[in-house]
């Protein structure tokens, strides 16, 4: 055990973080619950839409996707069967190696990206983009860059909360 004193926050430091985690708890909130208004799904439920959406053929291997969501494959798991029950998207065993499980997304999954995408685009749009100058989105997308490469590559590492 370290008898170490911490290395404590300063005052800036602390409004820094205090303001940061204010921001990361709330901007997401504020994104679900436009979409949940307007488009009838989660944030969540729209990231993995848009993320098959996002791939040519939209498929992706549940690892792929639960990674590009950041979230665990339980988790994934339990939001594809209610997207499955929507129509939106369906799983089958991967081809390739039959020890991985595809999501790919339905016709009326694309649809439903393509009719939630513009309200989305724009909420981040006044929430974020346009909040911002040009060259604070992009130093806070080099922040983020560099948060996440400290954090790693796990999603969320060691809470076992499925994110």
């Amino acid at each position: 055990m370290s008898t170490e004193e911490p290395r404590w926050l300063d005052a800036e430091e602390q409004a820094t973080w205090l303001a940061m985690i204010k921001m990361i708890t709330r901007f997401p909130a504020a994104l679900d619950a436009d979409l949940q208004h307007h488009s009838g799904v989660s944030l969540f439920e729209y990231q993995v839409l848009a993320g098959l959406s996002m791939r040519p053929d939209r498929t992706l291997r549940m690892s792929t996707l639960a990674e590009f969501s950041a979230c665990s494959l339980s988790r994934l798991s339990h939001t594809a069967r209610r997207l499955e029950s929507k129509g939106w998207l369906y799983r089958i065993p991967d081809p390739t190696d039959g020890r991985y499980t595809l999501a790919v997304l339905t016709d009326a999954g694309w649809e439903k990206v393509v009719a939630t995408a513009p309200g989305h685009v724009a909420e981040v749009r006044r929430l974020l983009i346009d909040a911002l100058t040009k060259t604070q989105y992009k130093q806070l997308r080099q922040i983020s860059e560099r948060v996440n490469d400290a954090i790693g590559h796990e999603p969320c590492p060691g809470n076992g909360n499925g994110c």
